[in-house]
């Protein structure tokens, strides 16, 4: 499970692993009362308890909705999906395919980028433009990984996942030959540090979470 973090308009949002979905949901009702309502609206399941507090479950991958609206979501939810992830950094990235929690294939590599300095004048621009051609290197590099490791992969994958410097990871999805990865990106973008293999290993916590909006009598003031 992800942490809790307020949400627009009220209550909170969080990641709840489709593994513990339905021992979750069960909490609600122990705590809120019985659903009295669970609707499909907007692609998301909609639940209303007994108490008022409203449930609004979001699958990280297109779903079918089923008669049994509630257990279809949770049992689809556990379904392992084949997916990329793409994380870059300035002077790092990783990439990876999984299924489900398990990494298939990956790479992580670095390439020096050059820190801050206090010089000037046309010293600092020297500098700057060396920086620059420092990080445009890493994104060529990161476009050549995610060419060779991820592209291959791209017909069986249901999504793709991103994270890091936004900036770096639009222009190493800005390839035209990675357009058939870059158009099954999905968002919110996955709060990672520096994209190590560590780092790539625990990403499936976040991607494979059914996002939560949970929002109490309380919440409304």
């Amino acid at each position: 499970m992800t942490r809790a973090r307020p949400a627009a308009g009220g209550g909170r949002r969080l990641g709840v692993a489709p593994e513990r979905l339905g021992k979750w949901l069960d909490g609600v009702a122990a705590r809120h009362g019985a659903f009295t309502e669970v609707a499909h609206r907007g692609g998301a399941v909609h639940v209303t308890c007994a108490d008022s507090t409203t449930v609004v479950l979001r699958a990280p991958f297109d779903w079918m909705p089923e008669p049994v609206l509630l257990a279809g979501f949770t049992a689809d939810a556990r379904l392992p999906r084949r997916a990329a992830v793409l994380l870059v950094r300035r002077g790092r990235w990783a990439v990876g395919i999984f299924d489900g929690s398990d990494l298939v294939v990956s790479k992580v590599d670095a390439r020096l980028v050059q820190g801050r300095t206090a010089a000037g004048g046309t010293s600092q621009q020297r500098y700057a433009r060396r920086r620059g051609n420092q990080t445009d290197a890493v994104v060529d590099h990161a476009i050549e990984t995610a060419v060779r490791v991820l592209l291959p992969h791209a017909a069986g994958v249901a999504a793709l996942f991103t994270g890091g410097d936004r900036g770096l990871v639009d222009d190493v999805l800005a390839d035209p030959r990675l357009a058939p990865l870059a158009a099954l990106r999905r968002e919110p973008a996955l709060d990672v540090g520096e994209p190590t293999k560590a780092v790539l290993l625990e990403t499936p916590k976040q991607f494979r979470a059914v996002d939560v909006h949970i929002v109490e009598p309380q919440d409304r003031g």
